[in-house]
């Protein structure tokens, strides 16, 4: 009888890529802990979000200024139907397109450098991999967009106070408007994260949300009546109006209604990417 000969440890070649082993209910934190690992080491993130703020503020308080300096020529219509909450959260429809990009970001870049076969070999769970993402950038898109509105608001309405217009968290409906329009913008922000790892291309996905968010808007308003108000009103950025919206519009849905087909859109949108990441080769 001859012994067998001894076990040796052999050590991984450079390069090598190491998987995170373990059941899936202990691998999703460990790919989570990687992807916040991810997400705030690129320069990108911090200045998409920085954009997202500043433009959510900007605009909002310059739009705020701008109604202020003509409120004297304004005719009683005009007076009677304003909504301060709205007027300093008008920076949200460009600011929109900042966090969506973003979203996009998150993953495509990924696909355009090659890193996501390297992603991916360490976890080959996709659907994980994707959820993951899903919950990393989720939570850093609503902490950053819940702050720019919150600060967008009260700057705004300090604008607005100067001709005694403006408003209170108190006052009906405008805490709800206001998270509303925080909720909305991160809702723009997974869509965007969806439609990049659908369409795995950086200017495809960005033409895509560009075309979800501002371009089918206009095309539905030149529908006839009633089909442009019945079919708007399910589009994104019609969504994200009633949301933060405080006076009642027959023209938009509910904000309880508005925010459920948002989150219809966001699981039509995650199904479709987890069906076509886990069939198409990276």
């Amino acid at each position: 009888m001859t012994a067998a000969p001894p076990t040796t440890a052999t050590t991984p070649p450079d390069g090598a890529v190491t998987r995170i082993p373990g059941p899936r209910g202990r691998i999703l934190p460990a790919v989570i802990r990687s992807e916040w690992t991810k997400i705030r080491s690129v320069r990108s993130t911090v200045w998409s979000l920085f954009a997202t703020f500043g433009i959510t503020v900007g605009l909002g308080a310059l739009f705020c200024f701008a109604y202020v300096r003509r409120y004297d020529h304004l005719n009683i219509r005009q007076r009677l139907t304003f909504d301060p909450t709205v007027q300093s959260l008008r920076g949200l429809f460009l600011a929109q397109i900042a966090i969506g990009v973003l979203g996009v970001l998150v993953i495509s870049s990924e696909y355009a450098t090659g890193l996501i076969r390297t992603t991916l070999a360490a976890v080959p769970q996709r659907r994980v991999l994707l959820a993951a993402k899903a919950v990393v950038f989720g939570v850093v898109a609503l902490v950053v967009s819940m702050i720019s509105v919150f600060v967008a608001f009260f700057v705004g309405q300090a604008v607005l106070h100067g001709k005694h217009l403006g408003v209170s968290l108190g006052d009906p409906h405008v805490l709800r408007a206001v998270l509303g329009a925080g909720v909305y913008l991160t809702i723009v922000g997974l869509l965007g994260l969806a439609l990049g790892a659908i369409v795995r291309r950086t200017a495809g996905a960005i033409a895509t949300l560009f075309a979800v968010v501002l371009v089918l808007p206009l095309l539905t308003r030149a529908l006839p009546n009633p089909w442009d108000t019945d079919i708007g009103k399910f589009l994104p950025a019609e969504l994200g109006a009633a949301m933060f919206n405080v006076r009642p519009d027959s023209s938009l849905l509910s904000p309880g209604t508005a925010l459920v087909v948002a989150l219809v859109w966001l699981v039509v949108a995650f199904t479709t990417a987890a069906v076509l990441i886990t069939r198409r080769d990276a």
